[in-house]
């Protein structure tokens, strides 16, 4: 009677732990899928970048910089273009900020304002160095120099092509012609060749409107002359009406060239 007791026991005993078993086996791929989600939650939590330090370091940055001048650099310029840049600082500063040239020159025509506006129209052409200062308004005073340059280029610019020369009985040649400025201009180009005695003889004109950013347009010119010896003489000029401005340029040929044959 005990040994059968005993069995059955033992039987009833298995039975569970086989049970207990297969819930395990069940419940072990959740738990396991739950435990990779987890990890992966935590190393994405690592990497991802925190906005709001990122703008903290990029403050801290500027403070650390301190009195920083900008632009970096100043567009160019020609004669009677109006020309406008403000001056501005970044960094860790107390308003208000001055402004002033501490050195160099600025081109004429062209000055600065206690507020750091750049304004003006150049009168020449030419490159000008300056040094231009700002201080805040804190006790102690902060204060920053920046050099810069100011490139002002012609607003014509004249060359030649192919230079004046002697063919027979005449003269030829060609010349480029460019407009730097923002604005169409009207162009006159005259060429005239000047012998021994000062008699002057046309060879060459055109009068055309010449559109804004043209660069190198060629402009022939040439006629036959008589015996005798010339020097070349080319001029444009360039009329701006409703800025009131107007713009020559002159080249000549560097010795007289010899005509030996009449027409």
């Amino acid at each position: 009677m005990r040994l059968g007791l005993t069995f059955r026991w033992g039987a009833y005993f298995g039975s569970v732990v086989c049970a207990l078993g297969m819930a395990l086996g069940a419940i072990a791929p959740g738990l396991a899928a739950a435990g990779q989600t987890d990890s992966v939650r935590s190393v994405a939590d690592n990497a991802a970048p925190d906005k709001t330090s990122q703008d903290k370091t990029s403050q801290d940055q500027d403070k650390d910089e301190g009195l920083v001048i900008e632009p970096k650099e100043l567009p160019a310029t020609y004669p009677h273009g109006p020309y406008k840049v403000n001056f501005h600082a970044r960094g860790n500063y107390v308003p208000v900020l001055r402004w002033r040239v501490e050195s160099g020159a600025l081109p004429p025509g062209i000055k600065l304002e206690d507020n750091g506006v750049l304004h003006g129209e150049a009168e020449r052409a030419g490159e000008f160095q300056f040094v231009v200062a700002v201080r805040d308004g804190g006790q102690p005073q902060q204060a920053m120099q920046k050099g810069f340059v100011i490139k002002v280029v012609e607003a014509i610019t004249l060359a030649w092509k192919v230079p004046a020369h002697v063919t027979g009985n005449r003269i030829d040649g060609s010349v480029e012609v460019s407009n730097t400025t923002a604005d169409d201009m009207d162009l006159t180009f005259e060429v005239k060749a000047v012998n021994e005695n000062g008699r002057a003889t046309e060879i060459g004109y055109q009068h055309f409107p010449l559109k804004k950013g043209t660069i190198g347009m060629a402009l022939p010119f040439g006629e036959t002359l008589p015996h005798g010896a010339y020097t070349v003489y080319v001029d444009v000029n360039g009329e701006i009406a409703k800025r009131n401005a107007i713009y020559k340029e002159q080249m000549k040929t560097p010795a007289a060239l010899q005509v030996v044959v009449g027409p």
